[in-house]
């Protein structure tokens, strides 16, 4: 366990105990025992302090925690042998003598008979004075960095890239090719540094989409597939420095952990902030906007790259957390969002060229355009309420088709996790087969199209129709199929369920 410890010490920084900085901010630190430390600056303070209230260096270790008792110790014992050549004693030294054998007197001054905190038992981690979450990795050398960057052969290509992400999601071409191609350009950026005088700036992403058609769903599989760090964050949550919610630097926070604390490879991943449309500019002036505008000012620092100071293992700078600085400017930033109601601006922008005419449009060519968000603009977003400064900052902007009829049914069966082989999965645990027909499977997505909520509305159908299944074929242990007809889907018959070793088939209604 001391070799364990002695390499956490070396892998991870020492942090003061009463300011919570890093030994990189502070310089070198006082080792106190019991691997604590306190920084140069919070000493002179405690011994200011000291002198400012008349104590003595004595009195301090009178008063002090059980992790210096060793030195208390110490300094009784050569203050025995000094008292030993002294032969008279004063009343006063009498009292002052029988004040420290119980603790309540020092000086002349009556203290509260207090037992010491013993800080040994707030230690948290592996002995390294502060919760594992809340430590933060050294920084390597930049030889050593140079030395760990990998070779950018080894860099999967886009279609590499791709052909993983179409294991999972289903549609969505343009999207995942555009992911693909920031994704190789990000680790290309990684791999070459600083070769020459050209460096390689980011380009940030700003995907938008109809609620379920996969936004989230595609960075998340993304995260399964990379190696760099990837946080997933919401922005539901954020607000102006000052007022209840997380900060805005809490973005970086959670990149930080997913890194383990390790800042230099923090600063090469990757973070997804969904739910950007949350941020946008609020309609009623009279009241102040900290969740929109604010949050937008606030993120641009972040999004155009500068060093910033993040709270490590909390979401918040007032939680007596360690702080350490991470430079955003190698860090990917990808931000989606639904925008409801971004369409109706778009029809706006493009009714205004109707007109009464030959060459004049229906007003309402639009109203039934499933791909209404491919047509948007830069203009049409900061209609929406999205600031200048921060659509320049994500140069990238693109959009995700609504799901189609023929896509639900792809999503129910052909993905690698689908919905349809879950419940295979769960059915064949009890020796049952499943099966499901063409109409029942268009039948779910004829249904889902109708709640509009996209491939959420397909786990919600599917487990209204499979509750009954799920429950009576473990009565009887001779079913051995079972199949799905529109039929049942549409409340109009019944499942096609087959005995073990029975040819004839038995349908329930």
């Amino acid at each position: 366990m001391e070799h364990n410890q002695d390499e956490l010490k070396e892998e991870y920084e020492k942090i003061c105990f009463l300011c919570r900085r890093p030994e990189s901010k502070t310089g070198k630190m006082v080792e106190m025992g019991n691997n604590i430390c306190i920084c140069q600056e919070c000493m002179q303070k405690a011994v200011d302090s000291m002198q400012s209230s008349g104590l003595s260096y004595q009195d301090l270790l009178a008063m002090s925690s059980p992790f210096m008792t060793s030195v208390q110790e110490k300094n009784e014992n050569s203050d025995q042998k000094i008292d030993s050549g002294h032969k008279e004693n004063t009343d006063q030294e009498e009292k002052e003598d029988e004040g420290e054998k119980d603790g309540n007197t020092i000086r002349g001054m009556r203290i509260p008979n207090i037992s010491m905190i013993n800080l040994s038992d707030l230690l948290g981690g592996m002995g390294m004075g502060i919760p594992r979450q809340q430590q933060i990795k050294k920084k390597k050398p930049k030889e050593k960095q140079a030395e760990k960057a990998f070779d950018i052969k080894s860099i999967p290509a886009p279609h590499k890239i791709k052909a993983s992400l179409d294991e999972y999601v289903v549609g969505q071409e343009y999207a995942k090719k555009v992911i693909s191609v920031a994704v190789y350009n990000h680790y290309k950026r990684i791999g070459t540094g600083m070769m020459d005088d050209i460096e390689i700036e980011k380009s940030n992403m700003l995907m938008l989409g109809p609620t379920g058609c996969g936004k989230t769903y595609l960075v998340k599989t993304l995260a399964r597939l990379l190696d760099v760090p990837l946080a997933i964050a919401d922005a539901t949550s954020l607000t102006e420095a000052g007022y209840i919610g997380d900060d805005i630097e809490s973005v970086i926070s959670r990149l930080l952990a997913a890194a383990d604390n390790d800042v230099d490879r923090a600063e090469q991943g990757i973070v997804f902030i969904d739910e950007i449309d949350k941020i946008a500019k609020k309609r009623n002036a009279n009241q102040r906007d900290v969740s929109g505008e604010a949050v937008q000012q606030g993120m641009l620092k972040l999004l155009e790259g500068s060093e910033v100071e993040v709270p490590v293992g909390a979401a918040s700078k007032n939680a007596m957390v360690p702080m350490t600085t991470v430079n955003t400017k190698n860090i990917l930033f990808i931000c989606g969002g639904a925008f409801p109601g971004l369409e109706d601006i778009i029809k706006e922008r493009l009714n205004k060229q109707a007109a009464i005419g030959f060459m004049g449009d229906l007003r309402d060519k639009y109203d039934a355009d499933p791909d209404l968000l491919t047509k948007v603009t830069v203009e049409d977003l900061r209609n929406f309420g999205m600031i200048p400064e921060f659509i320049g900052r994500l140069p990238i902007i693109f959009s995700l088709r609504a799901l189609t009829k023929d896509m639900l049914i792809r999503i129910l069966q052909e993905p690698r996790n689908a919905i349809i082989k879950q419940y295979q999965k769960l059915l064949a645990l009890d020796e049952v087969e499943l099966t499901m027909d063409e109409g029942a499977l268009e039948a779910i997505a004829e249904k889902a199209l109708e709640k509009k909520t996209g491939a959420r509305a397909l786990r919600a159908i599917i487990e209204e129709f499979m509750l009954d299944i799920m429950y009576e074929i473990p009565k009887d242990e001779n079913i051995g199929s079972v199949r799905i007809t529109r039929e049942y889907i549409e409340h109009t018959g019944g499942p096609v369920i087959s005995l073990r070793n029975v040819t004839p088939q038995i349908t329930c209604k």
